[in-house]
């Protein structure tokens, strides 16, 4: 992933989530995604969206374990 998208995505996710604890960083091995942090914790995969030129997916796992009781 380019690091002009990087920069782009990251400025996005701190617009729409009101954070500006959020970084967005490249992957060591891999150019088609970026991994993207809240301070130091890991929470989800940005992709390159390969149907729709110019766009991204973000992923994000939301374990039970980090959720309050029901």
């Amino acid at each position: 992933m380019k690091d002009t998208d990087i920069k782009r995505i990251e400025s996005h996710l701190k617009r729409t989530f009101n954070s500006g604890g959020i970084q967005v960083k490249a992957r060591p091995k891999q150019t088609d995604s970026a991994e993207v942090y809240v301070d130091d914790e890991f929470i989800g995969v940005v992709y390159v969206d390969e149907d729709e030129d110019g766009s991204f997916m973000f992923q994000m796992a939301i374990l039970g374990e980090d959720l309050p009781p029901a």
